[in-house]
C-alpha cells in the first residue's frame, strides 16, 4: 500500500479552498510559473448548489484553456433565462445571444464542474491535496493588521503539519477562515437574509422546447408575494427547483401551519403552490427524487476589505450577494484574476502591496455592487423589496460601481455627493429595466432596424435618459428596448476579463498577458 503524498514544508503562494475561486487563482498563478499548493478541506466531486453560470464564463475558461472541457463534457447549454417576477405580466426572456457573440454558456451540476477545475488546476502545476483542512494560521504579529506566514493543517487520515508561505489566498468558502476567524468584519444584509430550500425533480418538462429558448432556466416570484423559486434543467436528466424566501418570513410560515411543524419536504411542496409557471412545467409527469430535499441559509453579505498583507480574499469566502441572477462565480472568478494580478504585480514590484491590496478590494467590491443592485432591481420588480438601510452600501463601491451611469440615471447627476436613500433608489429603478417583460428578442431586433443599431446593443453608447425620450417620442417599444439595454450596461465590464486592462481603479490597470500578468500604471503597458 502505498503512502500517501505529504505537503511540502514550504511554498511560494497558499491557496485554501478548491471551488471555482481557489482554483482558478491558483491556476493562473501556476500558469505564471509561481510555486502553489492548494488545500481542499473535502474530497471532489462533492455536491454543491449553484448550477446557473452567467456569459462571462467562457471567456474565463478560455483564459486558462478550459473552455474546451465544458464544451465536451455535455453540461447543458444555457441560451439565456427567463424571469416571470410579475404573475400579471408575460415572462422576460434574456437572450445571451443579444448580448453578442460567444455570450450563451451552461447549466452545470457544480459536483462535476467544480471537480473540472479543480483537475485542471493540477494539470497547470497546482499541487492539489484533497482532504486537508487549514485550522488555524499564523502570523507575524497581530492577526488582524499582521502579514499571514504559515498554515496548520490536517487531513481525515490524522496527518497534520505546519505549511510556510509568502502568500497566503483564501478561497475557503462561506466559512470564511480569514474573514470571520481573524479580521472578523463580515457584515450581512438584513434585507437579504434570505433561506432556500430545493429538490431534485425528474420527467420535468422543458420551457420551450425545440425553441431559441429551450433549456432556459426558469426564475418565478411566488403569488403569495413572499418569495421567488429557480427551475434549472440539467444535463443528467434532472431539474434544480428551489425556493427563496426571507428567513423571518420562513419561520413565519412554518410557525402559522395549521397541521403542525412542517418536515423540509412538506414546507418545500407546499411553497410550490405558490408557483404556478412552476407547477405547470412539473406537469402531471414531473416526479421528486426522494431524499433529494435540501436547504441553507443564502445570507448576504461583503466586508470592508478583502486583502491585506500578503494576503487576499476571494469567492464566498470574501462576500455574496444572492442566489438570485447567479452572479457567485462570475464574482469567484473575477476575484481569482484580481488576486492573481496583484499578487504577481506587488511580487514583481511593479507596483508596492498597499496599492496592490486596495485595487483588489475595489475590484471585487465593485463587482459586487453591481450584481447586488441588479438583484435588489428584480427583488423591486416582485414587490419583496424595501430600500437598503445606507449602512448596507460601501460608499466607494456605490460610486465606482455606477460611476458611467450618474449622469444618465434621472435626477442623480443633481444629488448631494454623498450617498442618499434616493440615488439608492434610483439605481434599483434602472437596473429593474433588465427584467422588463416587454421586452424580448423580438423587440430588441425591430428596434435595430428603426434606429441606430448600437442604441440597442451591448457595447454601444451609454444614453441619457432624456435623450432616449428624444428619439423615442411616441414609439414605446423603442424607449423599452433602450432602457433595457443601457441598464444591461452596467454589467457590460463584468462580461470580459479584458476590462481589467481598460478599467482604471485608483489609477492601474492590470495586464493578463500570459507570463506577465500583473499591475501597471496604464501608461505603461506596451500599445
Amino acid at each position: 500500500m502505498s503512502t500517501p503524498r505529504q505537503p511540502p514544508p514550504r511554498a511560494t503562494i497558499l491557496v485554501i479552498g478548491g471551488g471555482p475561486a481557489g482554483s482558478y487563482a491558483a491556476t493562473v498563478l501556476a500558469r505564471e510559473g509561481l510555486d502553489v499548493v492548494l488545500f481542499e478541506a473535502t474530497q471532489f466531486p462533492r455536491y454543491h448548489i449553484g448550477e446557473g453560470m452567467l456569459p462571462s464564463m467562457r471567456n474565463y475558461l478560455d483564459y486558462i484553456d478550459c473552455e474546451e472541457k465544458f464544451d465536451k463534457h455535455g453540461f447543458m447549454h444555457k441560451p439565456g433565462a427567463c424571469f416571470k417576477l410579475r404573475q400579471d405580466l408575460r415572462e422576460s426572456f434574456t437572450d445571451f445571444n443579444a448580448l453578442g457573440p460567444r455570450m450563451t454558456t451552461w447549466n452545470v451540476i457544480r459536483s462535476e464542474a467544480d471537480k473540472i477545475l479543480l483537475d485542471h488546476a493540477e494539470t497547470q502545476g497546482v499541487k492539489v491535496f484533497q482532504c486537508t483542512r487549514v485550522n488555524s494560521i499564523n502570523f507575524e504579529g497581530a492577526p488582524d493588521s499582521s502579514r499571514p506566514v504559515a498554515a496548520n493543517w490536517s487531513t481525515k487520515s490524522g496527518g497534520h503539519g505546519t505549511i510556510a508561505f509568502d502568500w497566503l489566498v483564501d478561497a475557503s468558502g462561506r466559512s470564511g477562515l480569514m474573514s470571520t476567524k481573524y479580521l472578523k468584519n463580515r457584515e450581512f444584509r438584513e434585507h437579504l437574509r434570505n433561506v432556500a430550500v430545493w429538490g431534485y425533480w425528474t420527467n420535468v418538462t422543458v420551457y420551450k422546447e425545440g425553441t431559441a429558448r429551450s433549456n432556459a432556466p426558469w426564475f418565478e416570484a411566488m403569488t403569495d408575494g413572499l418569495g421567488w423559486s429557480w427551475l434549472i434543467p440539467l444535463h443528467d436528466g434532472t431539474t434544480s427547483i428551489g425556493v427563496v424566501m426571507h428567513q423571518t418570513i420562513s419561520d413565519r410560515k412554518k410557525r402559522e401551519r395549521p397541521n403542525g411543524s412542517p418536515s423540509l419536504q412538506e414546507h418545500y411542496l407546499e411553497q410550490l403552490k405558490f408557483l404556478p409557471g412552476v407547477l405547470g412545467l412539473i406537469g402531471e409527469k414531473g416526479s421528486l427524487v426522494k431524499g433529494s430535499i435540501r436547504g441553507s441559509q443564502d445570507y448576504s453579505y461583503s466586508a470592508p476589505r478583502y486583502s491585506g498583507d500578503h494576503f487576499r480574499i476571494i469567492g464566498d469566502a470574501a462576500n455574496f450577494v444572492d442566489p438570485f441572477f447567479a452572479s457567485g462565480v462570475h464574482i469567484a472568478m473575477t476575484g481569482a484574476l484580481s488576486a492573481a494580478a496583484t499578487i504577481c504585480g506587488s511580487m514583481k514590484k511593479e507596483v508596492d502591496e498597499v496599492e496592490a491590496q486596495l485595487w483588489h478590494d475595489a475590484k471585487v467590491g465593485i463587482s459586487h455592487t453591481r450584481f447586488l443592485f441588479v438583484v435588489l432591481g428584480a427583488y423591486r420588480q416582485m414587490h419583496q423589496q424595501q430600500d437598503p438601510i445606507l449602512t448596507d452600501v460601501n460608499e466607494d463601491n456605490f460610486d465606482a460601481a455606477f460611476a458611467l451611469f450618474r449622469p444618465v440615471i434621472a435626477g442623480l447627476a443633481d444629488a448631494s455627493e454623498s450617498l442618499n436613500e434616493a440615488q439608492i433608489s434610483k439605481v434599483m429603478d434602472f437596473c429593474a429595466n433588465i427584467f422588463n417583460p416587454q421586452v424580448g428578442i423580438e423587440n430588441i431586433i425591430a428596434v435595430r432596424k428603426r434606429y441606430e443599431p448600437s442604441y440597442s446593443d451591448l457595447y454601444g453608447p451609454i444614453l441619457h435618459h432624456e435623450t432616449i425620450e428624444e428619439l423615442t417620442t411616441g414609439d414605446d417599444e423603442g424607449a423599452r428596448v433602450m432602457m433595457k439595454m443601457n441598464a444591461f450596461k452596467v454589467l457590460r465590464e463584468e462580461k470580459d476579463f479584458e476590462v481589467l486592462e481598460t478599467q482604471g481603479i485608483n489609477g492601474l490597470v492590470a495586464y493578463t498577458k500570459r507570463g506577465q500578468l500583473g499591475i501597471r500604471r496604464k501608461a505603461d503597458l506596451p500599445e
